[in-house]
């Protein structure tokens, strides 16, 4: 959607599409073949690539999806938990938090109230 706003976008979306289209991204993936504009793949050892990106940057990226971030939680490469609670009673799901041999120590730092939902912003001490 982003690289191709529709002519009636609003200005919001077009500043917001500007930014989203600009900035580099890492696609994880074990399935697919292709990944297109602006993004690279990585198949193989995301906790390596992972380390490497923040090594190499300045630090700051967003990791999205249970799976990826729950393998990277035990090497220490998360510093910051955004959690948005929205309640819907499904019954089933993918765990929020791998298990783990030892207790993550999490300050919250930031609480902020939506219509339907609630974001708790923890960071690692």
């Amino acid at each position: 959607y982003w690289p191709h706003l529709p002519e009636d976008a609003s200005p919001i979306e077009r500043d917001f599409a500007e930014l989203w289209t600009t900035k580099p991204k890492v696609v994880f993936s074990r399935t697919l073949d292709e990944v297109h504009w602006n993004s690279r793949l990585v198949r193989d050892d995301a906790v390596e690539e992972v380390r490497r990106l923040k090594t190499e940057g300045d630090g700051l990226m967003e990791v999205g999806g249970a799976n990826l971030a729950a393998s990277l939680i035990p090497h220490g490469l998360i510093d910051e938990y955004q959690l948005f609670v929205s309640p819907v009673v499904l019954g089933g799901g993918t765990p929020m938090f791998p298990p783990l041999d030892e207790r993550l120590k999490l300050r919250l730092a930031e609480t902020r109230q939506f219509a339907t939902a609630v974001m708790l912003r923890y960071v690692a001490d």
